[in-house]
């Protein structure tokens, strides 16, 4: 494990994002679809060959529904959130973290959706609850930093495998708090050796995906696209009130597949919603009304899971010796 700091091809990669943004996204998804496709299609047939849905590759929840900071490429972000507040209730939260233990689950978990985790004031106790109760997974915190000390970063370090610190901003530095951290970090590497801590110079008007048309800087595809996507077969994605949505591009909270409430996560990942959606999806997006205009395109720990399956290897693991080294 290590502290890594990573720039999205430097300066290049950063005067492309603000000169030609559009030219700029456009092309790393063309990019992106092409080097891809056959994989995704891979995986979905193998998915599909199994007798019984295998389990979700990484499971997302959401705690609290809010962000802190003014990303112009999320409708989350801080001034553009529609959503009704949520916060989700803490019976709940360990009932989930309970049947994905009773599950077996081994796959990656983010307590992270569309929203700013540390804003949460129960994120540790809950990391914690997850780290005890699913010692194979691996769990990781994406989070923008602004709000997050060194106090909160060891706090949170014995209960995660990954954490990305996510510095978003206009011009190319880090944030005081944030390299304050990273050179504390720099400086006491051996104290964090268990850990992989990736901090990432983010541009904060950046032009990424369209997401399912709800990114505030770029429109929904005039066309209707006929990729697949992989995210109805590797991801679960549960809103803070329980109701389980189709994928991180919902902002706006409009699918439901089922409700935590009423039925288990098994019930849900194997019921005839997903089912239905995964069929859809799987012949291409243009078949699903939610998704036939969103060119969002799966990547990082995502694709790196599906790598694995599709090797014949096991996914990659948490750090079994690392929970007892803090308790």
């Amino acid at each position: 494990m290590s502290v890594r700091y990573h720039n999205f091809m430097g300066r290049f990669g950063w005067e492309m994002q603000k000169r030609f943004p559009h030219l700029s996204s456009d092309a790393y998804l063309k990019l992106q679809f092409k080097t891809r496709n056959k994989k995704q299609k891979r995986y979905i047939d193998y998915f599909n060959s199994c007798a019984e849905a295998p389990h979700p590759l990484i499971v997302n929840l959401e705690t609290i529904n809010r962000c802190n900071s003014g990303c112009e490429f999320c409708a989350a972000s801080k001034g553009r959130d529609k959503r009704p507040f949520k916060r989700m209730d803490e019976e709940l939260f360990y009932s989930i973290i309970d049947q994905l233990a009773e599950w077996d689950y081994r796959g990656h978990l983010t307590l992270y959706g569309n929203n700013e985790p540390w804003l949460d004031n129960r994120i540790v106790d809950f990391h914690k609850y997850c780290r005890e109760k699913l010692p194979y997974s691996f769990i990781f915190m994406s989070t923008n930093g602004l709000i997050l000390d060194l106090d909160r970063l060891n706090a949170i370090v014995p209960y995660v495998d990954q954490l990305i610190i996510n510095n978003y901003c206009d011009d190319m530095k880090l944030h005081d708090n944030i390299k304050e951290i990273y050179d504390y970090l720099k400086a006491n590497q051996e104290k964090y050796a268990d850990v992989e801590i990736l901090i990432q110079m983010r541009y904060i008007k950046a032009v990424l995906t369209n997401r399912a048309g709800s990114a505030p800087n770029k429109a929904a595809a005039k066309t209707e696209l006929t990729e697949t996507c992989l995210m109805p077969f590797t991801d679960m994605f549960i809103f803070p009130d329980g109701r389980m949505g189709l994928c991180c591009c919902d902002n706006f909270e409009a699918t439901t597949l089922g409700n935590l409430n009423e039925q288990s996560l098994k019930e849900i990942w194997n019921g005839e919603k997903y089912r239905e959606a995964r069929e859809k999806i799987g012949r291409g997006r243009q078949n699903h009304p939610f998704c036939k205009h969103c060119d969002f395109i799966d990547a990082g720990l995502r694709m790196d899971a599906v790598n694995d399956v599709l090797a014949g290897k096991p996914m990659r693991g948490a750090r079994q010796t690392m929970f007892a080294k803090w308790s």
